[in-house]
């Protein structure tokens, strides 16, 4: 037989052993089968900037945990889930990911007719777009937790889900439309060179004269109406029967939501004073004019300010972290579908579900925050305590370390503070720092309120205050303001009306 005919021979065997490989593994695994010509499902995604790990991670990067896993971010998050999708599911799937600055830039964008299926705005925008009936429920089957793919009902933290479960609007719970993602607490963020604990740990701190012109305020009226209501209602809070009272978080709550007229009127007045002390109004600003020392004190959110304290160390420069006593705002940012995007489509429906659930995968959450510098709502289980390994990884103790403590984070990984499992050994200087930054201790997450959705009435009056604060109330301008204005404007307009005659009479005169 010549060399030609076996070699052909040979050939078709090899490709006949190739088939059959390749059926049976499209047996073995059929759900990874993609069949060809399939359009893909267009996931439209949107998010805050810069809350997503976006990859390109240098090599010295890698995260080597204790319990062997190690977290790298090669591609962005988004295009690993397409690749994951794929493999899992299937099917195709193409992200279109973008980004908004605010949640009212999303309200707006919304508005103006922006088409979105999956955004991860705030609390109180969940809830604004649930009463407004714009958000899809979740599914059943994403609760499923027999279902191995099922990443966040298997790992989101059981006090973040028990909030979502305990709140309403509507008489709905909100996790029945939102999905956890970021969370975290205000603050204070201050330079303990010049600001003391317990001056930074109270919120009376923006009134207080001593830091004339240096320190600064959110420029957001849910942000600085809270803390107006901590430093009118500061008394009544910090009261000891108020304190011990069994039903102490429920009164709590009510009063870091009082919005009656009189409140309102009242937290106008106390914010006008406070401009009078503060550097300025910011939404952003704040973190870098605390790092160059432009300012002593900050309005901060717990996540920018692990940001700042990171970037100070890096300086040699030290900030510190305090919660006011009165209370401090719980506030996290959610996945909700939107109505208007999903649009009945179970294929949508199943790609952002498990979208979702894909960056609610440990390993995800673990590039996200440390990406990001924000607390993830995913805690894990106890089967993948990979959450926990990353918390030693960035605040564990070491051998030669001294001054050491106890700090127990057992009620968001275990729903129980007192559990062994979950007491972490760090050293005192943490206190005040990124690890009591980004998991607060108990005490401070007992005096933690959510800020609830203002009904329309409410809301109204607030912003109408808000505006009275950032630019200036006309009721209250004085009349000898009003008489001199107008003495002003006679003489300015007996100035043009002489001008005027002036050159009338010139022209005639030629």
């Amino acid at each position: 037989m010549a060399r030609g005919q076996v070699w052909e021979m040979e050939k078709s065997r090899i490709m006949l052993g190739l088939a059959a490989v390749g059926v049976l593994v499209l047996c073995l695994f059929p759900k990874q089968t993609v069949y060809a010509g399939e359009e893909p499902i267009v996931l439209r995604v949107c998010s805050w900037e810069e809350y997503i790990d976006l990859g390109e991670w240098d090599a010295e990067e890698a995260i080597v945990l204790d319990n062997g896993k190690v977290i790298f971010g090669e591609k962005p998050l988004y295009k690993d889930f397409e690749d994951w999708y794929r493999e899992t599911y299937g099917k195709e799937v193409r992200v279109e990911y973008s980004c908004f600055g605010t949640n009212e830039d999303l309200y707006n964008q919304l508005n103006m007719g922006d088409t979105y299926d999956l955004v991860c705005p705030s609390e109180y925008m969940i809830m604004k777009l649930i009463a407004e009936d714009r958000l899809i429920p979740y599914s059943e089957s994403f609760y499923n937790t027999q279902d191995v793919n099922n990443y966040y009902i298997q790992n989101v933290s059981p006090y973040i889900q028990k909030t979502l479960e305990s709140n309403e609007i509507n008489g709905e719970s909100w996790s029945k439309y939102a999905a956890g993602y970021m969370w975290g607490i205000t603050g204070v963020l201050y330079n303990p060179a010049l600001v003391t604990e317990e001056e930074a740990a109270t919120w009376k701190i923006f009134g207080n004269p001593k830091f004339n012109r240096q320190i600064t305020l959110k420029d957001n009226v849910r942000d600085s109406y809270f803390a107006a209501l901590g430093i009118l209602k500061a008394d009544a809070l910090t009261d000891e029967a108020f304190v011990r009272s069994q039903n102490y978080h429920e009164r709590l709550t009510d009063v870091m939501n009082d919005v009656n007229p009189e409140t309102i009127e009242q937290a106008q007045e106390l914010l006008n004073g406070l401009m009078d002390n503060v550097y300025s109004l910011e939404t952003d600003s704040g973190k870098a004019d605390m790092i160059t020392g432009k300012i002593v004190a900050n309005y901060q959110w717990s996540g920018d300010a692990v940001y700042a304290m990171d970037q100070a160390d890096e300086d040699d420069f030290e900030l510190r972290f305090a919660v006011p006593k009165e209370s401090t705002n719980l506030w996290f940012d959610g996945w909700v579908m939107l109505r208007n995007g999903i649009r009945e489509d179970a294929d949508r429906q199943h790609a952002a579900e498990a979208f979702v659930n894909f960056v609610s995968r440990t390993d995800s959450a673990v590039r996200n925050m440390y990406y990001i510098g924000y607390t993830s709502s995913i805690a894990g289980n106890a089967q993948d305590n990979t959450i926990y390994e990353y918390l030693k990884w960035c605040y564990g103790a070491e051998d030669t370390d001294e001054e050491l403590m106890d700090y127990p984070v057992g009620y968001f990984f275990s729903g129980d503070n007192s559990d062994e499992n979950y007491i972490l050994q760090s050293t005192v200087s943490q206190m005040g720092r990124q690890l009591y930054s980004q998991y607060p201790p108990q005490d401070v997450i007992d005096r933690a309120a959510v800020m609830r959705y203002f009904d329309a009435d409410a809301n109204k009056a607030i912003n109408r205050m808000w505006i009275n604060v950032r630019c200036f109330n006309i009721a209250d301008v004085p009349m000898g303001v009003w008489v001199a204005l107008l003495a002003v404007l006679l003489v300015f307009v007996g100035l043009c009306y002489r001008k005027s005659s002036v050159k009338f009479a010139r022209i005639i005169a030629k």
